[in-house]
Parts: C-alpha cells; sequence; structure tokens
C-alpha cells in the first residue's frame, strides 16, 4: 500500500498515558497536517497479557501499519513488529522491563490521572513472555536512544539492538530530549508520507 494510507500506532511507556508528552507531539505534528486519523494512540492496560490482546487485535484489524514505542511501549512495539513483520521506532525502549518493574508490585498511582491501582506480581512474570531473545529482523527497527537517561541503562538497549538501525544521543533523558524533531525521522523510516 501507499506510504500516503499507512497508519501509526504509538505506545505509550509504563504507568502512562496518551497524555504522554511524546504522545502529544505526534498527536499534534499529525494534527498540523490533517492526518489525524492515521494515527493510533491507545490508552493500554496496565496488564501486560490485556495490553498484547489490544495491541495484537489493534494490528490485525489495521491494514498497512507501523508500530513507535517509547520505554515499555518500545518492549511491546519489539514484540508486536517480530511477531508481524511490522517497521517500529522504539525510544529509548525498555529491554527486560521485568527486571525494573518488580519494585513497583502493590499499590501504584497513574501518574496521568492520580488515580491508585493495584500492579500485580504475575504481570512481572507475564512480560517475560514476550521476551524476543533473537532479533530475527533487525532492518525493521530503529532504536532512538539518549544516553541521558535517568530511569533505563541505555547500554541494555544499545546491546540487544546493535544489529538494528541505530541513533545513540548524548545526553538527554528518559523522555527523550527534543522528541519533536527526530518525528520526520520517525515517519520516514516507517514508510508514512504526510501530504
Amino acid at each position: 500500500m501507499a506510504a500516503s494510507n499507512k497508519k501509526i500506532l504509538y505506545l505509550h511507556g509504563f504507568n502512562s498515558s496518551p497524555a504522554s508528552h511524546k504522545a502529544q507531539l505526534m498527536q499534534a505534528y499529525f494534527a498540523q497536517h490533517g492526518a489525524e486519523h492515521r494515527l493510533l494512540v491507545p490508552q493500554l492496560p496496565e496488564s501486560p497479557r490485556q495490553a498484547m490482546a489490544l495491541l495484537d487485535s489493534t494490528v490485525h484489524s489495521t491494514n498497512n501499519i507501523a508500530v513507535v514505542g517509547s520505554s515499555l511501549g518500545g518492549f511491546y512495539a519489539t514484540w508486536l513488529a517480530e511477531r508481524h513483520n511490522l517497521r517500529a521506532v522504539l525510544i529509548n525502549p525498555a529491554v527486560r522491563p521485568w527486571r525494573l518493574l518488580d519494585e513497583y508490585v502493590g499499590t501504584v498511582t497513574h501518574y496521568h490521572t492520580g488515580e491508585p491501582y493495584e500492579f500485580e506480581q504475575s504481570w512481572v512474570e507475564d512480560l517475560k513472555t514476550y521476551e524476543v531473545p533473537i532479533l530475527e529482523r533487525p532492518e525493521n527497527l530503529l532504536l532512538l536512544q539518549q544516553t541521558g537517561d535517568e530511569t533505563l541503562d541505555w547500554r541494555d538497549a544499545w546491546d540487544y539492538y546493535q544489529d538494528c538501525h541505530t541513533f545513540k544521543g548524548l545526553g538527554g533523558n528518559h523522555a527523550f530530549d527534543g522528541f519533536s524533531a527526530f518525528i520526520p525521522l520517525v515517519l520516514h523510516f516507517c514508510g508514512l508520507q504526510l501530504d
């Protein structure tokens, strides 16, 4: 299908939402080009199994789609890209999130809504089932990594995605400082053209 028909599925990170900064930047960019309908930004369930069921269903029901994921969303995007042979852009992605999220088991306050919810121990185990031990199609993936990430060790992603297309920015932060300047690159890599 033509690049003019392609859609992007944007995946936010852990304890986040479509109100996240990068999601808002993407939405504004698509709106400026009159292409809001070509960007999907779902609210992901906290449960990994529910999140992946939603995403798998979205990919199955949407023709000509690429994925962009940040942090935990990057982990999910990697699995989707490998499973469905999709292009994906990974922004400061979590490589083995179960090692980090174990400490969140219990009551967590949602970053955007302020609502408390219970983060279950079984969810940590569920995350392991979506690990991709070996990337079979590294050419489909673009890693955008900043070394100033205060949440994740950038070297984990740099090692794991070493055979993929990569950009390493010195400094920055976990939110990926200056992301708006990278949106044209993201869309180009995904094969999406906005008029």
